[in-house]
């Protein structure tokens, strides 16, 4: 059965459209990608792996017996990666490291199918940095790049070796997970930036799940002591950054945005 899939299109031609008028498109670019590719790299937010890990797309590439590497990218937000999902390569665009590493691995799995032309899919949630992981295996910018989520247009293939080609895609989210109603995935979507903080659905609600489950971090960033009550918390910070409607009133959304802005561009790190 074939696995129908949802891609972000925030600057792309079809963001105007309706769900159902997407679907017919982006499942046919994902599916060509699994399938014309020798080797996929799944691109994880080192943060959130277990969150930007796609199952559905994991077990279509293993049934058709690919090759699957995961590349643990932004390592440098993060003091301590949780999970390895195996084979991994621990990877940052800002810091460089696993350049190296991946690069030489791609040219011994070349080696290894024995064929002229080599094709590496890279795919992902939206906004876990596919496009700067293959820039900075290419040392240039050819790929387009945008700390929003859902940038990338279409399907770019792109040469890193003569024998070695790239695919970048359009960011992916599980038809599984994809709804507007699902307050869960609307948070988690939120939290790994594949939904744009301008656009998240009940920001507080957000702020709120981050504070509970990630203690003390927005506390030290934003030099605040108040120990997992979120209302206080945005309520100080509003203050203290002079968001405040009329009759003194704390911008509470403004506020809670301001945070997701701050977390999804990687500013506080955990």
């Amino acid at each position: 059965m074939r696995v129908r899939y949802n891609f972000g299109s925030r600057h792309t031609r079809t963001a105007k459209l309706g769900i159902k008028k997407q679907r017919p498109k982006f499942p046919a670019l994902l599916s060509k990608i699994i399938t014309t590719s020798d080797i996929i790299l799944e691109v994880l937010d080192a943060r959130f792996i277990r969150e930007t890990r796609n199952k559905e797309v994991e077990n279509e590439i293993k049934s058709l017996h690919k090759i699957l590497i995961f590349i643990l990218n932004k390592a440098d937000l993060v003091s301590k990666i949780k999970e390895y999902p195996k084979p991994f390569i621990i990877f940052s665009t800002k810091t460089k490291q696993g350049k190296s590493q991946l690069i030489d691995r791609l040219k011994i799995e070349a080696t290894r199918l024995g064929k002229e032309r080599v094709e590496v899919g890279v795919i992902g949630f939206p906004n876990t940095g596919k496009s700067s992981v293959i820039n900075l295996l290419r040392g240039k910018k050819s790929a387009r790049t945008s700390s929003s989520s859902g940038f990338t247009r279409g399907i770019q293939k792109l040469k890193l070796t003569d024998k070695i080609y790239l695919f970048d895609s359009p960011g992916v989210i599980p038809s599984s997970e994809y709804s507007g109603t699902k307050k869960d995935a609307l948070i988690k979507h939120t939290k790994i930036a594949a939904r744009d903080y301008s656009k998240a659905k009940n920001p507080e609600m957000v702020i709120h799940n981050i504070i509970i489950e990630y203690p003390d971090k927005l506390e030290d960033h934003y030099k605040i002591k108040e120990k997992g009550d979120s209302e206080v918390f945005l309520e100080k910070l509003g203050r203290k950054l002079n968001y405040l409607k009329k009759g003194n009133q704390v911008d509470t959304d403004r506020t809670a945005r301001k945070i997701l802005r701050d977390w999804q561009q990687g500013e506080i790190k955990i």
